[in-house]
């Protein structure tokens, strides 16, 4: 009988001579990164600083701004109700003006080359008029239209009714930031379903979807992603403007301020710091709205939705080990 086989030890590969720069590297890659040195940076930083300080200073120190006066009217209830005032213009003139908005963005992309001629009309017409003018033509239409009625065109009407019980300051106010405001809100629209690739269209007609099914389940919630910048800051610009319905009669945030301000002759600056701070306050929300709208529409577009700032400071405290 043969022997079993015998295992034998097989020497290691000796390793050969260690290539040239090799140490080095282990060297360099031992060493701390030093952070690279941005003078230009902190001395930017000191000065923005210095001249924000200086600006804190101004505020606090001068006598002409009466901070005692300013929080004296802040949260009067004449102040509140304006504040409300504003809010229920902003909203429903939003709403009005955003639906008005859809209805012309869809007249012009139709083929139809009459609706595409009256979107454009009522488009450029509105952008061409200032508010402050259409503001004023509506709260005097009732001096050409005394009358209004309900009935067939061109025939017999079978309701009538006085403009002026109809038109009253706070209908014309509406009316007038809502017909303003379709007007921009239909070219946002127009550009954020110009947005959308053309092959989700050719995709959805494939599948044999209705045009109105495309329009609403494919190409708006698409478009959305673009919209919603644009039309947030001209809701911003909305809530600034309802601050012209005064002339109107219709004593919003402004108007109040406005009003109390010629009464109060010695506390105009305090007044007016008053609707200032105000509109900031408003503008910051709508803002944070705007930022949470974005960041829900972007999750088809992104693999990662960023963090937020909230979350982002909870990352840094947890860092630090003051949060868990």
């Amino acid at each position: 009988m043969s022997s079993p086989p015998t295992l034998r030890a097989v020497p290691a590969p000796s390793a050969g001579p260690e290539p040239p720069g090799e140490a080095r590297l282990r060297e360099l890659a031992a060493k701390k990164v030093a952070p690279l040195r941005r003078p230009g940076r902190w001395l930017a930083a000191a000065v923005v600083l210095v001249l924000l300080a200086q600006l804190a200073h101004a505020l606090i120190t001068n006598p002409v701004f009466q901070w005692d006066v300013f929080g004296y009217w802040f949260f009067r209830p004449v102040i509140l109700e304006g504040l409300l005032l504003t809010l229920e213009l902003t909203g429903l003139a939003a709403v009005f003006g955003l639906v008005g908005g859809i209805v012309l963005a869809l007249l012009r992309l139709s083929k139809n080359p009459l609706l595409q001629a009256v979107s454009w009309a009522y488009v450029w017409i509105f952008r061409s008029i200032p508010l402050i003018v259409l503001l004023l033509f509506l709260a005097n239409v009732t001096a050409l239209y005394s009358t209004l009625s309900l009935g067939i065109p061109f025939g017999p009407s079978f309701l009538s009714f006085s403009a002026t019980d109809v038109l009253s300051f706070f209908v014309v106010a509406v009316l007038g930031l809502s017909l303003n405001e379709a007007a921009y809100a239909a070219e946002i629209v127009r550009a954020g379903v110009l947005s959308v690739d053309q092959g989700q269209l050719e995709a959805a007609a494939a599948l044999g979807l209705p045009r109105s099914r495309q329009y609403r389940r494919i190409i708006l919630p698409q478009a959305t992603r673009a919209i919603v910048p644009a039309y947030a800051n001209q809701l911003i610009g909305l809530l600034k403007g309802t601050s012209v319905v005064y002339i109107t009669s219709l004593l919003e945030l402004f108007g109040v301020v406005e009003t109390q301000a010629s009464t109060n002759s010695g506390q105009i600056i305090p007044l007016l710091l008053v609707g200032t701070v105000w509109y900031i306050i408003l503008t910051s929300v709508l803002s944070v709205i705007q930022y949470y709208v974005e960041r829900f529409y972007s999750r088809g577009a992104l693999r990662t939705v960023p963090p937020t700032p909230f979350q982002r400071f909870r990352a840094r405290l947890r860092a630090l080990g003051v949060a868990r």
